[in-house]
């Protein structure tokens, strides 16, 4: 019997995650009750799919806690939500879906978090999986809620979850195996701090024991910072440094070594002109996806799946070749530091397109490099817009820079100014939440405009 049998679960918010546990819940026996700030109507749901659920929609009230045993937070709604904040003050216990599978999870958990370049990597480790022969589940963060699979996965099986810092604030338990890419400054406007930022991603590691397994990236300061928070096995990944457990780059060679490597001693993965994947930051996501999975992954297989990666839509996606100008969306790009990742991937002339809603985050490094690699710079939209029209003022650079409303404004200007051999890239530094529902949609809108071209 769950846990959760008998309980009064409050659900709080109801997009993707909080459907799902409307879904779950009732299966567990647990008296279910969903409350959100929009209406039915504005949520575009109709309760009658949820018979086992009751509805508190439209507004938020304090005494819906009255009753209730545990609350359940879906990832969009901030723990400094008033309701959560009563619930705190209650002894309420707090939890959400993540937390609840990773707790339930009867096979072993590959858990990856980092401020970029988790879904790529997720993806990757879990075709590596596959492909050696494992029945795999993949999700969380990205894909599908896995609470969905949870009476589907069997001990035998392998699971890979995305999590990202909002589930992660709340977790008391962790992945068997998990993984922090880097930590860089991101989600301010949600955390508030650079260490409240940092205290929520380490909790993918607080929770293991001796048995378990953690991967750094020892190029990052964020992410090696964390490495006396480790309770069991450690080991590494690194562009610029050999070590002695994990992988690394050597000259022109991916490197495999210590208890990530079974063989013993040290092993070519591939060379690093076979990964299909432009620029620095993916060369690293493939050094830790091999550094997390190789003690399970026969090195011939993870060398094949790494040459076949075609990588993840909206993260540096080549959308067309049209006149010789290259059009790729990079609309996953949320925070400068991705913004200077994309960049450093291209030696070609860009015209860059900037834009979307600020997570009050630095953008001057960034600007500055965007001057350096961009021939001109597109910005569009929300708070973000400002900032750079704002920083480039500063810089004396306006004449580098035209500001438009939206996006497809934005295509049309770039597609006017772009010649024979440039790049335009759709890589905005700012989410989406100014004109989208969320970065896909983003991506999605700017596919369409560069196909109607």
């Amino acid at each position: 019997m769950d846990a959760l049998h008998g309980k009064h679960v409050l659900v709080i918010g109801f997009a993707r995650q909080g459907q799902a546990l409307a879904r779950w819940l009732p299966t567990t026996g647990a008296s279910v009750t969903v409350t959100d700030g929009k209406t039915a109507e504005q949520l575009g749901i109709n309760p009658a799919n949820y018979p086992n659920v009751q509805w508190a929609l439209g507004e938020y009230a304090d005494t819906l806690l009255d009753t209730v045993d545990v609350l359940c937070v879906s990832g969009g709604v901030p723990l400094s939500h008033p309701l959560i904040q009563a619930a705190y003050d209650r002894d309420m216990p707090i939890t959400n879906d993540a937390q609840i599978f990773v707790e339930r999870c009867p096979a072993p958990v590959y858990g990856v978090t980092g401020s970029a370049g988790k879904t790529t990597t997720t993806t990757l480790i879990g075709q590596m999986i596959e492909n050696a022969g494992y029945k795999t589940w993949v999700g969380g963060n990205i894909g599908n809620v896995l609470l969905d699979a949870l009476p589907n996965i069997q001990p035998a099986d392998k699971v890979v979850i995305e999590l990202s810092s909002f589930q992660l604030e709340l977790f008391q338990t962790s992945p068997q195996n998990a993984l922090v890419l880097n930590i860089t400054p991101n989600h301010l406007d949600r955390h508030g701090t650079m260490e409240a930022y940092t205290t929520a991603k380490a909790n993918i590691l607080l929770h293991q024991t001796s048995q378990d397994r953690a991967v750094l990236g020892y190029d990052d300061s964020g992410s090696y910072g964390l490495r006396e928070q480790v309770r069991g096995d450690l080991a590494w990944f690194s562009a610029d440094s050999m070590v002695s457990d994990g992988a690394f780059l050597m000259g022109e060679r991916l490197m495999l070594v210590g208890s990530a490597n079974p063989t013993g001693g040290a092993n070519v993965i591939l060379e690093r002109g076979e990964i299909p994947l432009r620029g620095e930051h993916n060369v690293r996501n493939v050094l830790a996806a091999c550094a997390l999975v190789g003690n399970i992954v026969p090195l011939d297989v993870m060398t094949e799946t790494i040459r076949q990666f075609k990588g993840v839509e909206h993260r540096l996606e080549v959308v067309r070749v049209l006149d010789g100008v290259t059009y790729v969306n990079d609309s996953i790009a949320t925070a400068p530091e991705r913004v200077m990742a994309a960049l450093k991937s291209y030696s070609e002339p860009l015209i860059l397109l900037l834009g979307g809603a600020d997570k009050k985050l630095p953008w001057d490094e960034m600007l500055a490099l965007a001057l350096k690699k961009s021939r001109h710079i597109v910005a569009f939209g929300g708070s973000a817009a400002e900032i750079v029209q704002r920083t480039l003022t500063d810089l004396n650079a306006l004449d580098r820079m035209t500001r438009v409303t939206t996006l497809e404004e934005a295509v049309a200007v770039a597609h006017q100014r772009a010649q024979a051999g440039d790049v335009v890239l759709l890589s905005p530094g700012g989410t989406s939440y100014d004109a989208y529902a969320d970065f896909a949609a983003r991506g999605a809108h700017f596919r369409e405009r560069v196909n109607g071209l």
